[in-house]
């Protein structure tokens, strides 16, 4: 079997944010598991970098699409385009998603309904899209990048955690319809993480985002990658996370609410 026969028989994952953070992460970890490639993200610099390198050193085929998932028309034009070139997506990880921070009176409502595009419709969209031919073929995963932030209100961050919830349940629910199709969703919720996400929700002079043991994105990633394998449904990394989400369940939500608003304000000045 030559080279180019052997990557097509290799399975393909479609990763959205690819090109930083935990989707970079994942994409790393899927191409030493000899996974093919199709990358989605804005940053078109980034994307190309990874095409330069992974082909020749994983062995992969890689795909890029520059696209913005704010656009309702990206998700089908991805689709419509692999279809094209008859190219089966057996893992789909909708990872792309951003927040935003302020008090819901004073925050932008364009980047909220961006927010929303990418978060929650976009997501949604290609779910719909890639779902159908993975029942079909009676194989595919699906990882969805939620939040612990999913669990809870969040004052100052109101519609980053409502998509956040959005996607928790989502996830869930579509898990238990998809039960022995051979098709599995995992929801990733994980909390606080060393990334860029802190500088581009200009939040980092927030007390959450001065937390010194924050996991890394690769240690997330890492986890991510396991759970999905081993079909998990929902998957909170780290003790102290998982704790936390838990606690909250026998906790009054006023309550709840107030403390997280209180880890959500900004630093005072000493």
């Amino acid at each position: 079997m030559n080279k180019t026969s052997e990557i097509r028989q290799k399975k393909t994952a479609l990763i959205t944010g690819a090109a930083s953070g935990i989707g970079y992460q994942l994409t790393q970890i899927f191409a030493r598991h000899s996974y093919n490639l199709v990358l989605v993200d804005k940053n078109e610099q980034k994307l190309n970098e990874i095409i330069d390198e992974f082909p020749q050193k994983f062995g992969i085929f890689v795909k890029i699409f520059a696209k913005d998932l704010s656009i309702p028309t990206s998700p089908k034009e991805i689709f419509t385009e692999l279809q094209q070139a008859s190219i089966k997506v057996d893992v789909l990880v909708n990872n792309a998603g951003f927040g935003t921070y302020g008090a819901f009176t004073e925050t932008d409502l364009n980047t909220e309904l961006k927010m929303l595009q990418v978060n929650i419709v976009s997501l949604t969209h290609l779910t719909k899209l890639f779902l159908k031919d993975m029942v079909e073929q009676n194989y595919g995963k699906i990882l969805n990048v939620a939040s612990a932030a999913a669990f809870q209100p969040g004052p100052l961050m109101a519609v980053y955690f409502a998509t956040k919830a959005y996607v928790l349940s989502f996830s869930e629910a579509i898990a238990n319809e998809l039960e022995g199709t051979g098709v599995s969703v995992t929801v990733l919720c994980p909390g606080p993480t060393a990334s860029e996400f802190q500088q581009t929700a200009a939040m980092e002079n927030s007390k959450i985002a001065s937390v010194k043991r924050m996991m890394d994105t690769a240690t997330v990633a890492k986890i991510a990658y396991r759970s999905l394998m081993k079909n998990k449904t929902v998957v909170v990394p780290g003790m102290t996370n998982k704790i936390l989400s838990e606690s909250v369940r026998f906790t009054p939500r006023n309550l709840v609410t107030k403390v997280v608003r209180s880890m959500h304000e900004l630093k005072k000045n000493r």
